[in-house]
């Protein structure tokens, strides 16, 4: 059913003693001797990829840094703008959820105006604003109805 003709098997020559360990057997029909014609040559322990390997992934891993640190500081700039340029009647959500109306805006912190029938106010860190949601002066500060 299968043929093992065709896979080559490692056998010593007649009359050959065995490799002492760590020297390579040689294979049918070349020389025992390294460097001869058609011999196998001394091992050269590079690896199959060269030099190429190494710097191929040396330069990737540098690039995927890059871009990651590039974004992030990208990131950190918009927000940092996006949160300086709140001003008053803005509609903000926080990190936390809460959703209103800015009714103070203090060095590092703004008031919000989170229900409009009880006039309840909360202060909160600038660094809270997740996001800004509106910034229509003419909507309501808590509903975001239109005013008239």
């Amino acid at each position: 059913m299968f043929e093992f003709d065709s896979i080559p098997t490692l056998t010593l020559a007649q009359g050959a003693t065995p490799p002492a360990p760590g020297q390579s057997i040689p294979l049918e029909g070349t020389s025992a001797t390294a460097g001869a014609p058609g011999g196998p040559g001394p091992p050269t322990g590079k690896s199959p990829f060269g030099g190429q390997f190494f710097v191929i992934m040396l330069v990737l891993l540098v690039g995927m840094i890059l871009f990651s640190v590039l974004g992030q500081r990208r990131d950190r700039k918009k927000r940092e703008a996006m949160i300086k340029a709140v001003k008053k009647h803005d509609r903000v959500q926080t990190i936390g959820g809460v959703i209103g109306a800015v009714m103070e805006v203090k060095s590092n912190s703004v008031v919000l105006k989170v229900d409009e029938t009880s006039n309840t106010r909360i202060t909160f860190a600038r660094s809270a604003i997740q996001q800004v949601l509106t910034t229509d002066a003419d909507s309501d500060p808590v509903s975001g109805d239109a005013a008239g």
